[in-house]
């Protein structure tokens, strides 16, 4: 396989598309890719109804698969605030490639066996390593689609994120092929000889220690062993340094570890979530997810330091445990709050990708909800990176 990533900030969508489609054949050694995974800001939204013949044409593509953005990723740069258009196409001898779109109305019951999800996407579970989701925010329930996809593909890596650029129903375009369209989710499932690999960084360092929640019920947790959640908050408060009382104040995050087999300790494993509110009377804690007994929290706090120390720490984990060659390219889901509204300067992750994992091909967006897995469940994140990572199979089957 042969990747390539451009961007484009001229003003125009079809000047843009053609300096980036330039780029990206030069790049393929002339050849039409099979692969083309678009991303166009809003500042071109007068032209979303055009978008994908515009992309098609400049570039041949047998499969177009994008959405719209509040900022673009591509060639190494993340271009925010001003207008763009980011690609990244590959060709990819054997390897198939599904696109699908899925509305809300599509999307099977709750309570719906895996062969309603097979047969609503057309894919055997056993053939589909890597699924790419890129759903509208406002009109399909992606946690139900998430859901859904774990329970009728396990095996299969789920990435991607929500599209941006606009502030209610309607206003944020998906891309398939020749189609512009304005509601539910596109995706692309990525079958034979490909690998993707993940890293999910939720931008975020623990303070305190993990603990057991003793008693939840729904999203509030009432004991953290035998303290209420104030209790220990306060303590940390009380023995942190002044930054860490700002953040705690500012910032503060929880970590649900998912996996009961999982023993809490290296931050992945974590799935941070929102702290909603607390109970000053009682000492309990509303949280963004569900809760059980047993489960292992802790609490964490997020600033630019803290993103930047903890992507560091994951593309520096990814690099310890990397099997094989390296990887061919990469997609970059990034949340709005990153990029240079959390670092006050442009092109921090993509950078730091390249210093630690490689100097490959990367694109992406800045999304509403980042789409990746912790441990063997996949959420949509907030304030993450996640990245998505393609290689051939070590050991292609014939």
């Amino acid at each position: 396989m042969k990747w390539s990533s451009a961007v484009s900030d001229a003003p125009t969508l079809t000047e843009a598309v053609r300096q980036a489609s330039e780029q990206i054949l030069a790049n393929l050694d002339g050849k039409s890719p099979d692969l083309a995974v678009i991303f166009v800001s809003s500042h071109h939204a007068p032209s979303f109804l055009t978008a994908p013949e515009v992309f098609s044409e400049a570039l041949g593509a047998k499969v177009v698969i994008g959405c719209s953005a509040a900022g673009v990723i591509g060639g190494g740069q993340e271009v925010e605030r001003r207008p763009g258009v980011a690609i990244s196409a590959a060709t990819l001898p054997g390897v198939e490639l599904a696109p699908f779109y899925l509305s809300q109305d599509e999307l099977p019951s709750p309570d719906a066996p895996p062969e309603a999800w097979h047969m609503l996407l057309g894919l055997n579970p056993q053939d589909c390593p890597a699924i790419m989701l890129l759903p509208d925010p406002f009109t399909l329930r992606s946690d139900h689609l998430l859901a859904g996809l774990d329970y009728a593909y396990p095996n299969a890596v789920k990435i991607g994120g929500l599209a941006s650029g606009g502030g209610q129903p309607g206003a944020n375009a998906l891309f398939m092929n020749g189609k512009s369209i304005r509601s539910g989710a596109v995706g692309v499932a990525f079958t034979g000889n490909v690998e993707v690999e993940t890293i999910v960084a939720q931008g975020c360092r623990p303070i305190g220690e993990p603990m057991v929640v003793t008693d939840a019920e729904v999203n509030v947790i009432n004991k953290l062993g035998d303290k209420t959640p104030l209790e220990i908050l306060r303590d940390l408060f009380d023995a942190g340094t002044a930054r860490e009382q700002r953040l705690i104040r500012r910032s503060l995050q929880i970590g649900i570890v998912m996996d009961r087999l999982v023993d809490g300790k290296p931050e992945g494993d974590f799935l941070i979530r929102n702290v909603l509110g607390a109970d000053e009377d009682d000492g309990t804690l509303a949280v963004g997810e569900l809760v059980q007994e047993g489960q292992v929290v802790q609490f964490f706090v997020r600033d630019a330091q803290a993103a930047d120390e903890d992507l560091r720490m994951m593309l520096e984990e990814y690099m310890d445990t990397l099997e094989g060659d390296t990887p061919a390219s990469a997609l970059l889901f990034s949340c709005l709050g990153r990029g240079q509204y959390l670092y006050g300067a442009p092109d921090h992750d993509t950078n730091l990708f390249t210093d630690v994992v490689a100097d490959i091909p990367i694109a992406g967006f800045f999304s509403n909800g980042e789409i990746g897995p912790i441990g063997d469940q996949t959420f949509l994140h907030g304030y993450t990176a996640s990245f998505a990572l393609f290689k051939q199979k070590s050991n292609p089957v014939s």
